[in-house]
């Protein structure tokens, strides 16, 4: 049953976006682990932790949709600050802000025939610290630009290696 509905989910080029976040999540533990741990899940305040009790968040946008589009979807970013979040899925911290340190944006820019956003090379990421988001609800592909450089899968490592290390802890 689970290879079934798998296969229905997730065996086609284009996710639906209810699902893609799935997708993108793994490509991105692909990247990190083992140094970093997903555990992200329904609630979760954040994707990814590290031993040192960093918190990475990821978000995910895509030009092509697995439903007809006349045009590319626009890539914006939900980076609202939340009023608290889940601590093991189980328990409300009341905590006004963002709870991740780090937030990896991945958008899949492909608009056309070839697109298959289960393939980790067609994405570009986007590693921000938190403290360099502006304090906005959503952010567009052009601001995220503005703050850093994309970069591809096989850099993704690195690239958030080294904005978790100009962290202050």
């Amino acid at each position: 049953m689970i290879a079934r509905v798998s296969q229905v989910a997730f065996g086609k080029p284009l996710v639906t976006n209810v699902l893609r976040g799935h997708v993108a999540e793994a490509i991105v533990a692909l990247a990190l682990e083992p140094e970093w741990r997903l555990c992200g899940g329904d609630y979760a305040g954040w994707d990814f932790e590290r031993p040192d009790g960093l918190r990475l968040e990821v978000k995910q946008s895509a030009a092509m949709q697995s439903w007809s589009t006349s045009k590319p979807s626009k890539p914006i970013f939900d980076v609202a600050a939340r009023t608290g979040h889940w601590q093991a899925g189980t328990q409300w911290i009341a905590e006004a802000g963002r709870p991740a340190h780090l937030y990896v944006f991945a958008h899949h820019s492909i608009y056309a025939d070839h697109a298959d956003h289960r393939d980790p090379t067609q994405w570009a990421f986007y590693v921000v610290a938190t403290r360099d988001l502006p304090d906005i609800k959503q952010a567009a592909l052009s601001t995220i630009s503005r703050l850093t450089s994309a970069v591809p899968v096989t850099a993704l490592a690195d690239t958030v290696r080294v904005t978790a290390s100009s962290l202050a802890r």
